[in-house]
């Protein structure tokens, strides 16, 4: 497994959710910058493979009265670390929140997907 651990990822699919944040378009834009750059900058990724894509919320209730939020979900082949795992999402929450101080959530989760089950077509 320790060459496979080092083996680039491919596909890795990063999934922005945002409420209460990101209503400009270069504000969105800067957020899926700010996601590829970061994801493309880890040495077991593959930049060339990264897929960004964000989703705005239009319904959001959080019960301590949280207004806005971002959370980043990154899907990678399973075989990375959980070191690299807290590297990225690390690298991952301070890069936005330097950028986007105001929201007052930002969280990452890093899951892993299954390299069995995982199919893909490209035309």
């Amino acid at each position: 497994m320790g060459a496979e651990q080092n083996r680039p990822c491919q596909m890795p699919h990063f999934i922005i959710e945002a409420a209460g944040a990101l209503d400009a378009p270069d504000d969105r834009q800067a957020a899926m910058t700010i996601v590829a750059n970061v994801g493309a900058a880890q040495t077991f990724i593959n930049g060339d493979d990264i897929k960004v894509r964000l989703y705005p919320c239009a319904d959001f209730l959080a019960l301590d009265g949280r207004t806005s939020f971002l959370h980043i979900t990154v899907r990678l082949l399973a075989g990375r670390t959980a070191e690299q795992k807290e590297m990225l999402a690390c690298a991952l929450r301070d890069a936005l929140d330097e950028r986007f101080a105001k929201i007052q959530s930002i969280s990452i989760e890093i899951c892993d997907m299954d390299p069995v089950s995982y199919k893909k077509r490209l035309a």
